[in-house]
């Protein structure tokens, strides 16, 4: 078994990876746009609110891994994130690490779809100037 951390550390280059080949779907965005709204996507505020929305289509297993990952001790917490929204992030990255690395990839790419859907619903629309 890998360690959660292990696993959240994997999930989170793999995450970060699938909102980049997300965004770069989407129809002619500058490199700043898509900075901007990579990190809207890759932040822990936003990983906790993914996660959130995801719940509900989580398996037992997938939940005995979303525990563990919040459960592990990581050593530090980034200034723009509270603790709760910082553990949640990490059973996000932790979830995705651990369906990354047993193969599941398609459940994997369910899972994050499903929460960048929530997490565009949730964002305001970008006004055009």
């Amino acid at each position: 078994m890998i360690p959660p951390i292990a696993l959240a550390y994997i999930g989170d280059a793999v995450y970060e990876v699938a909102v980049r080949q997300y965004l770069l779907s989407k129809a002619n965005m500058r490199p700043n746009h898509l900075h901007r709204s990579a990190t809207g996507l890759v932040s822990a505020k936003a990983q906790s609110r993914i996660l959130t929305s995801i719940e509900a289509e989580l398996t037992e297993e997938e939940w005995d891994i979303v525990r563990q990952g919040r459960n592990a001790k990581s050593g530090s917490i980034p200034k723009n994130a509270d603790v709760l929204e910082y553990r949640h992030a990490t059973a996000l990255e932790c979830l995705i690490g651990y369906l990354y690395s047993s193969g599941r990839h398609d459940r994997m790419i369910e899972l994050i779809g499903l929460g960048i859907e929530y997490a565009e619903q949730q964002s305001p629309s970008p006004t055009k100037k």
